[in-house]
């Protein structure tokens, strides 16, 4: 298994190519593939990993999976409604995690995503760094957000992704998920 230092510098590398030679039909959609046991390491070179991308040049942005989630579930308009059943049965996890992923999956997560590609897409020399992709679990995962966003991706957008490659392009979300081979990005790592 490769380390993770290796692989980022490999993501780097494409990173960098992506740039240099432009390819007209090519969306710069990368995967950072890691173990779920690596969920903390990776946390911690997230600073080093920043700061070498901008000291060769490159303007980076990070958003967090686990932030916009939080953010949208904090603010959905059924909130009330859902503590006071939430109060009643406070055990009832299928319930409560169905009304989350319907809260999610109506295209709000992938709406601030689509929003921040929107932002910076007019610098050539940015990167869009997608982190906490566990926290999509058990609610849904990366790759229909991915789909949804074909056509929309204009700078390059590495997906810190938690799991396994069992493939050129299938990858296994958290490592106990279903294959999924619905990918059209670059995968490194894994």
């Amino acid at each position: 298994m490769s380390s993770l230092k290796t692989d980022f510098n490999e993501l780097f590398e494409r990173i960098r190519h992506g740039r240099e030679f432009g390819h007209a039909s090519f969306e710069p959609i990368y995967y950072l593939i890691f173990s779920p046991t690596q969920i903390v390491d990776v946390k911690r070179h997230m600073p080093a990993w920043v700061s070498k991308l901008q000291n060769e040049g490159w303007t980076v942005h990070i958003f967090s999976i686990a932030k916009n989630v939080l953010e949208i579930l904090e603010n959905v308009p059924i909130r009330k409604i859902w503590l006071t059943a939430d109060g009643r049965s406070p055990t009832d996890w299928d319930r409560t995690n169905q009304a989350l992923a319907n809260a999610l999956s109506n295209g709000a997560l992938q709406a601030r995503l689509e929003a921040k590609m929107l932002e910076i897409q007019s610098d050539k020399n940015t990167v869009l760094m997608v982190t906490d992709l566990e926290a999509l679990h058990p609610y849904m995962r990366i790759g229909a957000i991915e789909s949804g966003l074909q056509g929309k991706i204009k700078v390059p957008t590495v997906f810190f992704y938690p799991g396994e490659r069992t493939g050129k392009t299938r990858l296994k979300f958290l490592g106990f998920y279903p294959e999924d081979g619905n990918y059209r990005s670059v995968h490194v790592g894994g």
